[in-house]
């Protein structure tokens, strides 16, 4: 993966430096590359690996025109239940338009000034280096490993264009950058079928060089015939779904299930699989995979390194995000809906959760809702962190802030995040941001911290470089790789796929794999009508995948799939009848048993914070004096430690945690989505449109004659309703 991480330093050296800063010098050549450079196998090697640099998904940037959602707290993130705070696309008191003042994001143009910084620049690279190659005189062997990549990038481009607006135009073609080069849009069914056209060349062409086990030494983390045939896999589900299905056609989702379980086979040949080490403790291999850099599970993404100063540092940022401030982290919080949603230990919804309905309630009687950590499936614990939570890692922050508690440099860190008040008047008033968090915590402290793709200290051996004086914290120039498409992706589209096309039996043999690997055995939690109920049977897939890709950036992309906003009835100003849904008995949400988002939900927060009428207020700085309980005398237990099984001859540690919480903790609600100037709150609000994006003004005015979606304001023609069609075929 060396090539493809160092890819501008390669290009240097390979005599081709025009392509980054001068990039646009030449205006005959806009890359300044003529075609001598694809007759050297080196030059149209860098070539590639200069696409590899520029469109390779990004897990430090939050979701924007050019890399998908990676599970930041982003405006898609902060769009579904993971995150609280009014995304982009649920904010009831922000509409996005085309000529407001909230102005809808712009995924299909960007810049028009930069080839490299537009959608269609980096497109327009992808059909220089295919025709460059295909018309250069290298060996077939050397053309077929060169061009299957540019082939999977290219459709990588056009896919994450046509889930947001459905038909864009095709160009295959270097254009121009001249009004005389206008293509228009091309229906949805085309552009699924092209896309899916480039994956089978692409597929096709790196057979030989990668179903024998994949990729090895410096190429490792090039794309293989697993990636374009896993993101085929994706792009014929999201054909299949009620988004774009809106009569349920069959035919999509049996072109669907018999694509992904033919493909499994060459995915399997790649040297894709699960990831498991034989040794799984509480979900630890869940875990660990997120920190293994040559990973059976990553069956597309991007890797990092650790170097820190050069033009060859490609660093993982994801460490610093999730880690607690007292560690030198920032800390993403989790939403108290999400994590009241997770299973229980029986693989069965918790008692009381108002949606998927059509699932089996849990027969564990464990009280979620003030000690949310009982009895929970084994991602729950690799997912989230709360207060006794052990969380380990290699670092001295004290440093940093000599407040910071040491834990044995981070090998010991246990997360205290309960809070107090240093004002009564604050206590029940959840718009108060006047908690102070222990351990030094203070106002940076979060209520249930995300854990999930974190270098845990206790399973895997630090990825990151560690300095407390560094400017923006002690975790630094992580290598961590980011698995855009992993494995347990791969079967969770195959389970939907065969459900859809009436396989129930075969989705719930892929369910059964993905629990297992966590923990789970013999049935795995899965009620028996899975298998016969196709209504359930999809919920409970739906239910999968948001557990298993939970902070992944996947739940957005899901939620739109299935028109769970609203369950698919609002309607488009100006949208055909083809529009209404029919299939699913006209209301997704009501065959599937899942309460709509829109329908008067909010995400708000919980905090633990420390019994009042035993401690009274607290201090706001971070000596352990402003702590009530410390000052006490209370000793604090060492945390759970998920190194041991969380039953064994000690005793059971979620119980002792429990009863630690019942002597000292509350939980309390904690505001997380806005309230109204009149303190009323305020609910999720997703307008029907949405589900199809418009153009933005820039990129209309861009684009003279391209047509705006229907529902969106089209700029080039007064302000009327676009006409574009994404439905129709």
């Amino acid at each position: 993966m060396k090539r493809i991480i160092f890819s501008a330093a390669l290009m240097a050296a390979l005599g081709l430096s025009s392509c980054s800063d001068q990039f646009l010098e030449d205006k005959q050549n806009f890359d300044n590359v003529t075609s001598e450079v694809y007759n050297d196998y080196a030059g149209a090697s860098g070539r590639v690996l200069d696409l590899y640099w520029w469109i390779l998904p990004d897990p430090n940037s939050d979701a924007n025109w050019k890399y998908p959602c990676t599970g930041k707290a982003d405006g898609i993130s902060k769009s579904t239940e993971e995150y609280s705070g009014f995304g982009l696309f649920v904010n009831p008191q922000a509409e996005l338009s085309v000529l407001g003042s909230n102005k809808v994001p712009d995924y299909f143009h960007n810049q028009s000034n930069n080839i490299r910084e537009s959608v269609w620049g980096r497109i327009r690279n992808c059909n220089d280096v295919i025709a460059g190659i295909s018309g250069s005189s290298l060996t077939e062997e050397q053309k077929n490993e060169l061009l299957g990549q540019a082939y999977f990038l290219r459709a990588w481009c056009y896919y994450s264009m046509v889930k947001w607006y459905g038909g864009v135009p095709i160009v295959t073609k270097v254009q121009d950058p001249v009004e005389s080069s206008f293509v228009p849009r091309s229906t949805t069914k085309a552009c699924i079928e092209f896309i899916c056209n480039d994956l089978d060349i692409a597929a096709d062409m790196l057979r030989a060089k990668t179903t024998n086990g994949g990729w090895n030494g410096d190429n490792y983390g090039r794309v293989t015939t697993a990636s374009a045939m896993a993101l085929k896999g994706r792009v014929l589900l999201l054909w299949a779904s009620p988004l774009f299905n809106r009569a349920n056609d069959e035919s999509r989702w049996a072109a669907a299930y018999e694509y992904i379980k033919e493909s499994i086979k060459d995915i399997n040949a790649c040297g894709n699989h699960l990831y498991t080490t034989g040794n799984n403790i509480n979900g630890s291999d869940f875990a660990k995979m997120f920190t293994v850099i040559q990973n059976p599970e990553m069956v597309f993404g991007t890797l990092h390194n650790m170097k820190q100063d050069d033009d060859t540092k490609k660093n993982n940022n994801w460490e610093r995000f999730i880690r607690p401030k007292n560690t030198t982290g920032q800390g993403l919080e989790a939403s108290a809906m999400f994590v009241d949603m997770f299973p229980m230990k029986d693989g069965k919804r918790p008692r009381g959760l108002n949606t998927y309905k059509k699932l089996n309630e849990s027969e564990d009687e464990a009280n979620i809702k003030d000690y949310p950590f009982m009895n929970r499936d084994p991602r729950f614990y690799r997912t989230f962190a709360m207060p006794g939570f052990r969380w380990a890692y290699t670092g001295d922050p004290v440093p940093a802030d000599a407040f910071n508690p040491s834990y044995n440099s981070g090998k010991d860190y246990v997360l205290w995040n309960y809070v107090w008040y240093a004002d009564p008047e604050d206590v029940n008033d959840p718009e108060s941001g006047n908690a102070y968090g222990a351990d030094n915590l203070l106002k940076n402290r979060k209520g249930v911290y995300v854990r999930k793709r974190s270098n845990d200290g206790d399973i895997s051996e630090p990825l990151y470089s560690f300095n407390a004086t560094y400017d923006n914290g002690g975790f630094a120039y992580s290598a961590a790789p980011w698995m855009e498409i992993r494995y347990a992706e791969v079967l969770l589209n195959y389970a939907e796929a065969a459900c859809g096309a009436g396989h129930m039996g075969e989705a719930v043999e892929q369910l059964k794999l993905i629990r297992q690997r966590v923990g789970y055995s013999g049935d795995c939690g899965l009620q028996e009508n899975l298998s016969t109920d196709q209504a359930a049977c999809m919920s409970a897939v739906l239910y999968e995948r948001q557990i298993e890709l939970a902070y992944e950036g996947k739940r957005f992309d899901d939620l739109r799939r299935w028109m769970l906003f609203d369950g698919g009835t609002d309607k488009v100003d100006g949208a055909p009848a083809s529009w209404t849904l029919t299939g699913w008995g006209g209301n997704t949400c009501t065959w599937l048993g899942f309460t709509e988002l829109n329908k008067n939900q909010r995400r708000d927060n919980m905090e633990f914070r420390l019994n009042d009428t035993k401690y009274g207020v607290g201090g706001t700085t971070g000596d352990t004096d402003s702590d009530p309980l410390l000052k006490a005398g209370v000793e604090r237990p060492k945390g759970i430690d998920f190194r041991k099984e969380i039953s064994d001859e000690e005793g059971n540690q979620l119980t002792q945690l429990q009863e630690f919480y019942n002597e000292h903790f509350v939980r309390k609600e904690k505001k997380g989505d806005a309230y109204a100037t009149n303190k009323d709150p305020l609910y999720i609000k997703f307008l029907p449109r949405y589900y199809f994006l418009g153009f933005s003004q820039s990129a209309l005015n861009n684009c003279k004659g391209i047509e705006q979606c229907i529902g969106w304001e089209d700029s080039n023609n007064g302000g009327s309703n676009g006409t574009f069609d994404p439905l129709a075929e």
